[in-house]
């Protein structure tokens, strides 16, 4: 019988993936997903736009730092995390010691090319959101490493290149037993273009 698999957390810059890559990750390893936005808005009860607009990002963080304490306590499954969620250092800690991590690493450029018609992102809502998500990468790149176990470039390759790069690292890190301890090098995996 195989050991239980940890709870699987991805980070990243909102568009790069996160809910995409982790419901399909979830599927191949038959585990719950959940993706930490979609809780929040069931929470609060409208979109997070609405209450970013409403009640400002301060107060939007504590309820996400709330959130992401309850969601990070599960045994395992698969969990997407909002795009600011390590803004926050309990937020980081969270991911560090109860998941295994993976930042999923994409540039300013190809986010800004999958999100430039999403109109639900409430930090892109700007006038040049290219320069936005170069700011927030700048701002948070290291935040999402220093959260991370492991780095996964998603450049070129498709979803399922993705899914099958992340359960490669799982597998060779043994994280099939819950008592994983996972090296602190960040390193990168797949191809960056």
């Amino acid at each position: 019988m195989s050991a239980p698999t940890p709870l699987i957390a991805c980070v990243g810059l909102p568009g790069s993936g996160k809910s995409t890559v982790g419901r399909q990750l979830a599927r191949r390893l038959g585990l719950r997903f959940v993706d930490s936005d979609q809780v929040i808005e069931q929470r609060l009860g409208c979109s997070i736009r609405e209450f970013f607009e409403r009640e400002g990002e301060p107060a939007f963080r504590d309820v996400e730092q709330q959130v992401m304490d309850e969601l990070t306590q599960s045994q395992s499954g698969v969990l997407s995390t909002g795009g600011g969620s390590v803004l926050r250092e309990s937020n980081r800690q969270c991911l560090q010691q109860r998941t295994v991590t993976f930042y999923l690493h994409s540039s300013p450029e190809e986010v800004f090319k999958r999100l430039r018609h999403d109109q639900n992102r409430p930090l892109l809502q700007v006038a040049d959101p290219l320069v936005r998500l170069r700011e927030l990468y700048q701002a948070r790149d290291r935040l999402y490493r220093d959260s991370a176990h492991f780095v996964i470039e998603t450049g070129r390759p498709s979803v399922a290149s993705l899914v099958n790069m992340i359960i490669m690292q799982l597998e060779l890190a043994g994280a099939g037993a819950q008592s994983v301890s996972l090296p602190q090098t960040h390193r990168p995996v797949g191809t960056s273009v």
